[in-house]
C-alpha cells in the first residue's frame, strides 16, 4: 500500500489537497504490523504538477498511490484521484503521523475542520473537467 499525505512544509497536513506542493510519501508495500514505520519520502511537486493544474499528460511523482490524505479537498479532486487510482481521505487530524499512525490500526480518522477554500473548490468543480 503506497500512502501520499498532502502537507504544509512537511509538517502539517494540508488544508487544500489540490494546491499542495508538499507531500510525504509511505510506500508500505513491505510493511508489516508490529514494524516501526518507514520514513517518508519528500515530495516536492513543481508548479505544473501541482494537481488542481495537472493534464494528465504523462507521469506524476504521485503515481501508484493507493490512498491519498488531506485536510480537505473538492469533489472535482475526489473524481480526479479516482480515476487515477486512488482513494482521498479527508481529516481533522492535523499531524501527519498521527494520521498514517491510525490509518494503518485501521482507526477513522477525525473528521476535517470547516474550510471556506472547500466550499470555494465546490463551487469551482461544478465547471471542473474532472
Amino acid at each position: 500500500m503506497k500512502i501520499a499525505i498532502a502537507t504544509k512544509e512537511y509538517t502539517a497536513v494540508s488544508g487544500h489537497a489540490g494546491q499542495a506542493r508538499h507531500w510525504l510519501f509511505y510506500d508500505l508495500s513491505a510493511h508489516r504490523s508490529g514494524q516501526l514505520l518507514p520514513p517518508p519520502r519528500f515530495i516536492e511537486l513543481a508548479k505544473e504538477q501541482v494537481l488542481h493544474h495537472f493534464q494528465d499528460d504523462g507521469p506524476h511523482p504521485l503515481d501508484g498511490v493507493d490512498i491519498i490524505v488531506a485536510g480537505s479537498a473538492g469533489d472535482g479532486f475526489i473524481r480526479h484521484m479516482k480515476k487515477r487510482g486512488a482513494e482521498v481521505l479527508l481529516t481533522g487530524e492535523s499531524d501527519p503521523a498521527v494520521a498514517i499512525t491510525r490509518i494503518l490500526a485501521g482507526e477513522a480518522l477525525p473528521d476535517q475542520r470547516f474550510d471556506l477554500t472547500t466550499t470555494l473548490c465546490k463551487l469551482r468543480d461544478l465547471f471542473s473537467r474532472h
